[in-house]
């Protein structure tokens, strides 16, 4: 395999991180509760949760979800493959939109009341050299998404102190 194909198949990564005046236990309970990813998710994507609710999160628990991308509806499904309660967990796409994508959630106690949450995304878009193609509007959108849900986390968590 060529240096050029090698690095065709290398996954695309997405970091975010944002520190929060909230409790690790606080501000993972938060992430851990799927119903909140609604409230986080820019209103133009029309996400809903497909799976009733509330869902009890571990290893192996599947979620399916309803999103429209300008205009055109699809479904996703996730699994949790990775569950370590104030720690971390990881959502990986079972099906959807994405070639891969798998998204980690790490959390940090800063101290008693402030928390830091990083997201790594790893992700990889369909139809080859298209999808390479297409990859800085993909990226444009993803970027948009994660800073909205930046702003509406910490809108959500101060307005509920």
């Amino acid at each position: 395999m060529g240096q050029q194909e090698a690095w065709s198949k290398m996954p695309y990564i997405l970091r975010s991180t944002i520190e929060l005046d909230r409790s690790l236990d606080e501000a993972f309970a938060f992430f851990a509760d799927a119903s909140n990813l609604e409230a986080i998710t820019p209103p133009d994507l029309k996400f809903r949760i497909l799976t009733p609710l509330p869902i009890e999160m571990a290893p192996g628990v599947q979620i399916d979800y309803r999103l429209t991308l300008y205009g055109v509806p699809f479904s996703w499904r996730t699994e949790i493959p990775i569950w370590e309660p104030g720690k971390r967990f990881v959502d990986r796409q079972v099906s959807g939109p994405y070639r891969l994508w798998e998204h980690e959630h790490r959390f940090e106690a800063l101290g008693p009341a402030r928390t830091r949450v990083e997201d790594e995304v790893h992700y990889e878009l369909p139809f080859g050299p298209v999808g390479r193609l297409v990859h800085p509007i993909v990226r444009r959108k993803l970027d948009q998404i994660f800073r909205h849900r930046e702003r509406r986390v910490a809108e959500i968590l101060t307005a509920h102190r």
